[in-house]
């Protein structure tokens, strides 16, 4: 018999796993990852807020290819701009369910060599 996956629902079950023990706080907020086939997003949120206090994605940098590994590099240092900017220097990284690998990953480094800690 053949077993029907729905990708999106097996990662949106990860997240729900892994955000009941992560959270953001005002001294260590989240960064939230979303990945689209054609973009990548991140978030820096204060979950005892529920607020965004920044985000950054290859939509807003107006990328010509906004899905591939140097998108999310941009990204990852726009992110990290913006948080030092704010004087947020240490977040909890949230992947989102997604693989820590490629796209993600990307973003991760390039945040980390930006400046922020995690």
């Amino acid at each position: 018999m053949l077993k029907l996956v729905d990708k999106n629902a097996e990662r949106i079950r990860r997240h729900k796993r892994v955000r009941r023990i992560v959270s953001g706080t005002p001294d260590r907020p989240r960064l939230n990852v979303f990945r689209s086939n054609a973009h990548i997003y991140a978030q820096v949120i204060d979950d005892t807020k529920s607020a965004t206090l920044c985000a950054a994605s290859s939509l807003e940098l107006k990328l010509e290819n906004g899905g591939n590994i140097d998108a999310a590099k941009k990204v990852g240092a726009a992110i990290a701009e913006k948080c030092l900017a704010m004087n947020i220097d240490t977040v909890r990284f949230d992947r989102g369910g997604y693989v820590y690998h490629g796209r993600v990953q990307a973003l991760a480094d390039a945040a980390r060599e930006a400046g922020l800690k995690f």
